[in-house]
């Protein structure tokens, strides 16, 4: 990519974040094999300061993102492995059902012997994933809050409290905080008024992504700031890896999908960037799980 002014997109003056430009986000249709890193200028404090989080593209090979570029494609690959796609989320999760038992269900056969909650987080994923197809397919998938909120009220919704809004935005206070796997807590960013900091801060994330060219780099910043930031009560990770699904398969890219054999892998990936705000590894292994 080049450097030449022309193609830098203005600062913000008022901050570090990028000037959203009209009709940056419309990608679709479009492959580049070009993988050289986005350069945005910034200092590891200064994108911490902005996104909440810091990478070293120099760990991240998005080169095997696997796609043709024509959204039809994509969208045929997705469909093809959703049984698949809403097992590995809702195993990752804890849930018990097996396969053939999540195919059963999506088929509208009630399985019997299994928990409520576990049936609805199969139907809630399949609800959300199906949704998320809907606005890629229309041509109506933007990086945006109404979306997320949107696809977080159905992939969360008889799990999150106040589903489909950020935190704060509505009676309840607080939340956010994450237990690590390896144990201890951390704390959650503050909300503010209404939701207001967390507002901002998905903004901040919208105008950085405007800048950038490659889909697959914007999948994987987007999937780890948001996550980081745990814009809800709960669910985050799922609603961050469909939006993240949501900009590859709008350029021809396929959709991520992290196998339940590499929850370890992700809990240890997770664990350092919610402790130290380094996204590296958990950016690595969602780029190694859209093929």
């Amino acid at each position: 990519m080049s450097d030449s002014p022309a193609e830098k997109p203005p600062w913000n003056p008022k901050g570090l974040g990028y000037v959203r430009r009209p009709g940056a986000a419309d990608r679709s249709g479009f492959l580049d094999t070009d993988t050289t890193a986005f350069d945005d200028g910034l200092t590891s404090a200064e994108r911490r300061e902005l996104l909440g989080i810091d990478w070293d593209w120099a760990s991240i090979d998005t080169a095997v993102i696997g796609g043709t570029g024509v959204v039809d494609r994509a969208l045929a690959r997705f469909r093809a492995n959703l049984p698949v796609i809403v097992w590995d989320a809702a195993r990752l999760e804890g849930n018990n059902f097996t396969l053939p038992e999540v195919q059963t269900l999506l088929d509208g056969v009630t399985v019997e012997g299994k928990r409520i909650e576990d049936q609805d987080q199969i139907l809630d994923l399949d609800a959300a994933y199906k949704e998320l197809d809907r606005f890629v397919t229309s041509g109506r998938f933007a990086v945006d809050k109404a979306v997320s909120d949107r696809l977080h009220g159905l992939v969360a919704r008889h799990e999150a409290i106040e589903a489909g809004h950020f935190r704060g935005q509505g009676s309840v206070n607080g939340g956010g905080s994450v237990r690590l796997s390896s144990g201890g807590t951390v704390e959650g960013r503050e909300h503010g008024e209404s939701g207001a900091l967390l507002i901002e801060a998905f903004q901040d994330i919208q105008d950085y992504l405007a800048g950038m060219r490659d889909p697959r780099q914007q999948a994987l910043v987007y999937a780890a700031a948001a996550t980081r930031h745990q814009f809800y009560f709960d669910g985050n990770k799922r609603t961050a890896k469909l939006m993240a699904s949501g900009i590859l398969m709008s350029a021809g890219f396929d959709a991520i999908s992290v196998p339940y054999s590499r929850l370890y892998e992700q809990n240890v990936a997770l664990d350092r960037l919610f402790a130290t705000d380094d996204a590296t590894s958990y950016m690595r292994l969602l780029a190694d799980c859209a093929r």
